[in-house]
């Protein structure tokens, strides 16, 4: 069935899925918290083995960023329509008042590149190692496995720390540099290089593909499809088939 289904270029590729926090201060941080633990709730109803590779937190227990690795196949031709921004609406827990706000989060997601389709140049690469500081345990945090690597043409930087090895780190950041790389050239086919590297969306109005309603009703709509729900609380519990477009295929696969 997915064969038959995911016939596009990457859509047989295991995934790198990351969330930015936009336009909202700490909501849009507790924003990326609960997305994050909205795909991680998905992948385990999927029973898809995933690792967490990277984050930053702040001190409210929200992310400015996080990132995942999903090592399964097809899940990008699955989870390529989660990719954009994210808006919430709700009633913020920051806010004295309890005053309504909207933020948002932005959700990138790529096909996991094992083998590049270009070629770098080794001189354009920095690798820099250091202690982890996340999800990889204490002996891990012990001594420097993390492993950041910096393409400086384009100033791209990625970042591993999950893995208890270093080789096992540098392997899995040069995959997701690859990754990024080749999402660049597909999105802007053979455009020089300094024209790619200026262009960003911005996490804020007018971009988001999705709404999160909290407050004064529930609701989740997508604004591709105009496909919407009020069960806001099963879609952040993982029911995202409840939303995305391929609903029906996810039923059929999922086994949680």
């Amino acid at each position: 069935m997915k064969n038959y289904l995911f016939k596009e270029k990457y859509d047989q590729s295991k995934t790198i899925l990351s969330i930015y926090a936009g336009v909202g201060g700490r909501d849009a941080e507790d924003w990326v918290r609960i997305l994050s633990r909205m795909y991680e709730k998905f992948f385990e109803r999927m029973d898809w083995s995933y690792l967490w590779l990277d984050e930053t937190k702040n001190e409210y227990d929200g992310y400015k960023f996080i990132s995942f690795q999903i090592d399964e196949e097809f899940s990008y031709g699955i989870l390529k329509l989660e990719k954009g921004v994210h808006r919430l609406v709700r009633r913020s827990p920051f806010s004295a008042q309890k005053l309504r706000h909207t933020s948002f989060a932005y959700v990138e997601v790529l096909p996991l590149i094992e083998k590049p389709e270009f070629k770098i140049d080794e001189k354009d690469i920095e690798i820099q190692t250091f202690r982890s500081s996340g999800r990889g345990g204490q002996n891990v945090n012990k001594v420097e496995t993390a492993v950041r690597v910096i393409y400086k043409p384009l100033n791209i930087t990625v970042v591993s720390q999950n893995e208890r090895y270093q080789h096992r780190n540098r392997e899995i950041a040069l995959k997701i540099l690859y990754s990024k790389i080749q999402s660049i050239l597909e999105e802007k086919h053979k455009k020089e290089i300094e024209e790619l590297k200026g262009e960003k969306i911005e996490i804020g109005w007018g971009n988001q593909i999705r709404s999160y309603v909290f407050d004064p009703y529930k609701l989740v709509k997508d604004h591709r499809t105009n496909q919407e729900t009020n069960k806001l609380e099963e879609v952040l519990d993982g029911k995202l088939e409840l939303i995305n477009y391929y609903g029906p295929i996810i039923r059929f696969l999922v086994v949680k």
